[in-house]
C-alpha cells in the first residue's frame, strides 16, 4: 500500500493520478490554512498548486542526478522570491513542498497520510489552548528625549504586571521622542484603563499602545 505506483514504466495513467491527486491534496492544504489562519487568496492559490509544481518537476527528472538540483532550486525560489511569512505560512508551505516531493515519486498513499496529519495537527492545535498566552500584549510608550526612562515606570509595572522586558527602543519626532517597546504579560483581572492612565500620567500624557503581539515570529 505504501509502494510507489511508478514501480515500472511513467504511463500518462500514473501522470494523471499523480497530477489529480496533487491538486485535491493541495487544495486540502489550503483550505486547513484557511480556516484556521489569517490569508489571502493568491496565497491559498499556491498552497493549492505548489504540490502539483513540485512533482512535475520530481516525475521530469525521475532517475537523474539532477533530482537534487531540481528540489534545490525549487526550495530556493519559495526562499528569495516570496516576503518573510508568519510560523504558519512557513508550515504551510514546507508540507505543500513536502507533498510534491512525496507524490512526485509516486507514493500517493503516503501523500495522503501526510496531508491528513498535517490537517488533523494543525485543526487540532488550533482549538485546543496548550501554547497560548492571552496575556502576552505589546506597549509602546512614548517619553521625551530628557526622561530616564529605564526605571521610571517600575512601580506601575510591578503593580499590573506578571512580567516585562524591552524589545526595541527608537527615536521619533526628529529625536525629540524615544518610543520603547515592552512584551508584557498581564496580571490576572487588572483594569488596563487604570494601568495606562498612572502610565500618562509619567509620560508627560503622550501616546501610549497597548495592543496584543503581531503574529509575525516565524520558525
Amino acid at each position: 500500500m505504501l509502494s510507489s505506483i511508478l514501480n515500472g514504466d511513467i504511463t500518462l495513467t500514473k501522470i494523471i493520478i499523480i497530477f489529480l491527486s496533487s491538486i485535491i491534496l493541495g487544495l486540502i492544504i489550503a483550505l486547513t490554512h484557511k480556516i484556521t489562519s489569517k490569508y489571502t487568496k493568491n496565497f491559498l492559490i499556491s498552497l493549492t498548486i505548489i504540490p502539483l509544481m513540485v512533482s512535475a518537476i520530481i516525475l521530469a527528472v525521475n532517475g537523474s542526478l539532477g533530482t537534487g538540483i531540481a528540489v534545490a532550486g525549487a526550495f530556493s525560489l519559495i526562499r528569495f522570491r516570496s516576503v518573510p511569512g508568519t510560523s504558519k505560512e512557513i508550515l504551510s508551505i514546507l508540507t505543500s513542498m513536502t507533498l510534491g516531493l512525496v507524490l512526485g515519486t509516486g507514493y500517493i498513499f503516503y501523500g495522503i497520510i501526510i496531508t491528513i496529519v498535517f490537517a488533523l495537527m494543525v485543526l487540532l492545535f488550533s482549538k485546543i489552548k496548550l501554547f497560548d498566552n492571552n496575556d502576552n500584549k505589546i506597549l509602546k510608550i512614548l517619553v521625551p528625549e530628557n526622561l530616564d526612562y529605564s526605571d521610571i515606570f517600575n512601580d506601575e509595572f510591578k503593580q499590573y504586571l506578571e512580567s516585562y522586558e524591552i524589545n526595541q527602543v527608537k527615536t521619533t519626532n526628529m529625536g525629540s521622542l524615544f518610543e520603547i517597546t515592552y512584551l508584557v504579560n498581564l496580571k490576572k483581572n487588572i483594569n488596563e484603563k487604570e494601568f495606562i492612565d498612572k502610565l500618562r500620567i509619567k509620560n508627560g500624557n503622550l501616546k501610549i499602545n497597548l495592543s496584543k503581539p503581531l503574529e509575525e515570529n516565524t520558525l
